[in-house]
């Protein structure tokens, strides 16, 4: 036995009969012993010696349902059986995800297409897409590319070619001959009638002449006058012809352009159509291909005088430097190809077989990496934009196969999850700004057409985020409709653990790290228990098993074992363990100065050490806080002061009440319950949350009432409901290693230990130096179903049951209890019969 009946336990029995005496000291249970507070593997029931003698296992072990999941909804073809891959972060969920998705494109069952985006030569702000056989988009944008580099040496020397001039010359030559006869007939005719037709630089005119010589204007107004009328007559008579020659010059010269057009036309299309040529023929199957190469031969045709004005004339042979110099050429821009998928990297790895599905992860969602966007250059201070600044986004990329996301990145990304999701409703890939979408006008002045779409998005998220859209987005459901659920546990058994060994030694061949013994797997599945917080599972949690692996492989190595051991694997949780520890030794160092008040030794009235966990990041730790109860006559109600400040969370206030309700309804079956309690966490100043603390003050208050007083050496953690049973809670190792950590510092007594719920037996996995102590019966861990097991324990007194005559036993708690509560009741009646409503102040809520 750990404790011994008191002096006050012996003088409040003194007040009573023997037989009261002997029925009220209560009968301590024995704690639980070495073998109960932590489940260890011994090396020798491992049937190996190091895990290079095992079969590294491949995929994960104990997730067969999320497996199946997986495998169903990366094979159904239906575009809204889109998955959500849920389970705890390092879970392997995203590993497991990919290996299967990568055994799917060795199959090689997909042929996926090229995409491009071209010029549309008839609504340049609206480009085309344009699908292509895998690998060959980036043939068809050299192509294109060598086809323009060849035209910029071919069509200039075309135009110069000695047929060309000789055939733009003869049409310029029968305009000029046509336009020199008709001023010549013109011009005899006047002159044969004594007219001379001049050319200033206002246009022509007319002037009477005489013996050759035009007569200057004084003469002729000297002349007679019908002999003036008559000249007047013939000059009027010249000038009509004349108006009808020059008005025939335009009509000759359109003619005369149009024959040249034609001519140029001629000369431009047998330069084009031989520059592409080679272009038609390799790309003669494609019909998509074929006519857009019909619309860039008439562009070309028709526009063939842009060649004609290149400053830099490029020598005939086309090489690197000249491609860039044309692709750089803004009059060229609209002749290219703008790639945005190409699957050729994929046929360069193996040309025999086919393309296999493309598994793009994209680590940053944003709206533009994930469906594209449209950039833009600065000109003049102006943006202008074409089709050759869309770029391509993962959507692209994964298209014909799978997209893998992080759920909650998505949803923090402004517009992405809307556009995702209206993306996938769609089927196709529209890019647009996201100002756009909002109705908001834009410098965006392009309107690709559509991509059509054909993928399975997967997202990778937690439980909890799931549920959460499940909840508030009616179209997640509809959308992403297979669920795998990752477990980060499996169970215990012999069969287990040979699995987990094989996990643990296929971890060290994919990280290069030296083999396992079998001290060392059976260390790391003790802390695979721990991990899982319960002596019959396993954490299967992937990263954090393989981070202890290599910090173990690092300390191996300083060490120079040749493979890792158990001190390795110990060591390497004991040292990420130390790097993480300094708030909880400033935790520690707190109480041991007395900074913090907590008792480890000693009986107080009401008062008891309560456990909390603290989590910070990946590290846990437990903080024995001491909390305190009084008691008076008043209403019946129990004040929260942690929730009176603001400080107690929902489920603790929750707590409190269930606790008061299973006073009511112990004590208070034929009189009121005239009481007026409080309860806090002292030196409290965070918040206080969960209901894991009802129990150690359901303690404390019974304690106060019965006026029995608890062994501070002993610390508390359970909820209780209000039939007074003791239920699980959370964090009970790091509970149980607190208050431990704080009586080692003051030292061991033998009599110091905690009291748990008794189905949290299950969860201890405890540190190795604290199991120690428990063998060595210098710390012991009470596991209780019920709170009058518990006070027993805290008191040594007997909790009582209510016997025959519906009374309790005398000196038991529960009767001390009652009868307190009795003369709570009598006082207030007689406060209340002498007009006093509220006795001794009561102000408190439940």
């Amino acid at each position: 036995m750990f404790f011994k009946r008191t002096k006050r336990d012996a003088a409040r029995a003194s007040t009573t009969s023997d037989s009261h005496e002997a029925d009220s000291i209560a009968t301590m249970p024995e704690p639980l012993n070495a073998a109960q507070v932590r489940r260890i593997v011994e090396p020798d029931t491992l049937a190996f010696t190091t895990t290079r003698d095992l079969e590294p296992i491949s995929g994960l072990i104990g997730q067969e349902r999320a497996l199946k999941a997986i495998h169903f909804g990366a094979d159904i073809k239906a575009h809204d059986f889109n998955m959500f891959v849920l389970g705890p972060p390092a879970s392997g969920k995203s590993t497991a995800v990919k290996a299967y998705l990568h055994g799917k494109t060795a199959e090689g069952v997909t042929l996926l297409d090229d995409w491009v985006y071209v010029n549309n030569f008839l609504d340049p702000n609206r480009p085309r897409a344009l699908s292509l056989p895998p690998g060959r988009a980036g043939e068809l944008a050299k192509a294109m590319l060598a086809a323009i580099d060849e035209l910029r040496a071919t069509l200039p020397a075309a135009f110069e070619a000695e047929d060309y001039q000789v055939r733009a010359r003869t049409i310029n030559e029968e305009f000029s001959s046509s336009q020199d006869e008709a001023f010549e007939a013109l011009n005899s005719k006047a002159s044969s009638q004594n007219i001379a037709i001049l050319k200033t630089p206002t246009g022509f005119t007319m002037a009477p002449m005489s013996e050759g010589k035009v007569v200057k204007p004084e003469t002729f107004n000297g002349l007679p006058e019908d002999m003036r009328k008559q000249v007047e007559a013939k000059i009027e008579a010249l000038q009509k012809e004349l108006v009808v020659i020059l008005e025939r010059m335009p009509k000759l010269d359109k003619a005369r352009r149009a024959k040249l057009d034609v001519l140029n036309k001629e000369t431009g299309a047998v330069a084009v159509s031989e520059a592409l040529r080679e272009v038609r023929l390799a790309f003669k199957d494609l019909d998509n291909v074929s006519k857009y190469l019909d619309a860039v031969e008439s562009d070309l045709v028709a526009n063939a005088a842009l060649f004609l004005k290149d400053e830099n004339k490029p020598s005939p042979e086309v090489g690197a430097r000249q491609s860039v110099l044309t692709r750089r050429d803004p009059r060229f821009r609209r002749y290219m190809v703008n790639v945005m998928v190409s699957h050729k990297a994929t046929l360069a790895r193996n040309a025999d077989a086919p393309v296999g599905v493309p598994i793009v992860e994209e680590d940053n969602p944003t709206y533009g990496s994930l469906i594209g966007r449209i950039e833009h250059l600065a000109e003049m201070g102006t943006l202008v934009t074409d089709f050759l600044l869309i770029k391509s986004g993962a959507l692209h990329r994964a298209n014909g196969g799978y997209l893998l996301l992080d759920a909650r990145k998505v949803l923090l990304s402004p517009f992405t999850w809307e556009a995702l999701k209206r993306t996938i409703k769609g089927r196709s890939i529209r890019i647009e700004q996201p100002a756009e979408t909002q109705g908001f006008a834009t410098t965006q002045s392009l309107d690709p057409e559509p991509i059509p779409l054909h993928l399975k998005v997967i997202l990778f998220g937690e439980a909890e985020l799931y549920y959460r859209l499940a909840a508030g987005d009616p179209e997640f459901s509809r959308l992403f409709k297979v669920q795998a659920d990752f477990d980060d546990s499996i169970a215990r058994s012999p069969e287990n653990d040979l699995a987990y060994a094989r996990l643990i030694g296929a971890i060290t061949l994919r990280h290069g790290l030296k083999p396992v013994d079998a001290s060392g797997v059976a260390r790391m599945i003790d802390e695979g228990a721990r991990l899982a917080d319960d002596q019959e599972k396993l954490s299967i949690e992937i990263g954090r098993i393989a981070d202890i692996l290599r910090e173990a492989d690092y300390w191996a190595g300083t060490s120079a074992h040749e493979v890792i051991t158990r001190d390795d694997v110990a060591k390497a949780i004991t040292e990420h363990m130390q790097r993480s520890d300094r708030l909880r030794d400033k935790s520690q160092e707190s109480i041991e100065r007395g900074i913090v008040l907590v008792d480890t030794g000693g009986e107080k009235i009401g008062q008891i050490n309560g456990l909390s966990v603290l989590q910070l990041g990946d590290f846990a730790f437990g903080r024995p806080t001491r909390i305190t109860a009084r008691a008076r006559p008043g209403r019946g109600r129990v004040t929260d002061i942690e929730r009176e400040s603001h400080l107690g969370g929902a489920l603790h206030s929750k707590g409190v009440m269930i606790l008061w309700g299973f006073l009511a309804g112990r004590y208070a079956l034929d009189v009121p319950l005239a009481l007026a309690a409080s309860l806090v966490f002292e030196q409290s100043y965070g918040g206080v949350d969960g209901d894991s603390a009802s129990s150690t003050e359901l303690y404390a208050l019974m304690s106060a009432l019965a006026e029995v007083p608890i062994r501070q050496s002993l610390a508390v953690t359970g909820s209780v409901n209000q039939r007074g049973e003791v239920q699980a809670i959370g964090g009970v190792n790091e509970k149980i290693e607190g208050f431990y950590d704080v009586c080692l510092a003051g030292g061991l007594s033998g009599d110091q230990g905690v009291i748990i719920p008794k189905a949290n037996g299950q969860n201890l996995m405890l540190r190795e130096d604290l199991v120690q102590a428990i063998d060595k019966r210098k710390f012991a861990v009470h596991a209780i179903s019920h709170v009058d097991q518990g006070i027993e324990i805290l008191t040594g007194v007997k909790a009582g049951r209510r016997g025959a005559d519906g009374r309790f036993p005398a000196g038991t708690i529960n009767r001390l209890i009652e009868d307190k509560l009795r003369i709570f009741a009598e006082r207030a009646r007689a406060l209340s019969a002498g007009g006093n409503n509220s006795p001794d102040g009561d102000r408190s809520i439940s």
